[in-house]
């Protein structure tokens, strides 16, 4: 058979499979992933309960040194203990603080009662502000 037949055999199928591929998508109802109404459960799109616990936002500590945690988000505010490089923490949210090497955000974090400087946390996700 010739190079191009082959080719444009090839190119016809790929369109067949394309086509019946956006019809099968199409079929599917707009409303599908909406809850059942009067909050009744929909066991055809139910989550199990792990899937809907709410995600924190996390950050990785970039520091080389254990990195301080505040009370307040200043260098001079009360110090709470210490994050250790490398480690993954949740964050709660963001704000301005103290400038600490050219950044002044800060992060609160989730599971301590105090700020770190996001200048030596590289975000994971999107950290709303507090």
């Amino acid at each position: 058979m010739h190079a191009s037949r082959v080719g444009r055999r090839a190119a016809s199928a790929l369109a067949g499979i394309l086509i019946a591929g956006a019809a099968s998508l199409a079929a599917v109802p707009a409303n599908a992933a909406s809850p059942v109404p009067d909050g009744q459960a929909n066991p055809t799109h139910a989550q199990p309960a792990h899937h809907m616990a709410w995600q924190h936002p996390r950050g990785k500590v970039v520091a080389r040194l254990p990195l301080s945690i505040r009370e307040r988000a200043t260098t001079d505010s009360r110090y709470l203990g210490s994050l250790r490089p490398g480690s993954i923490v949740e964050l709660r949210c963001k704000k301005r603080g103290q400038n600490v090497d050219g950044n002044d955000l800060w992060y609160k974090l989730e599971n301590h009662r105090g700020y770190s400087a996001a200048r030596y946390i590289q975000n994971l996700s999107h950290v709303p502000w507090c």
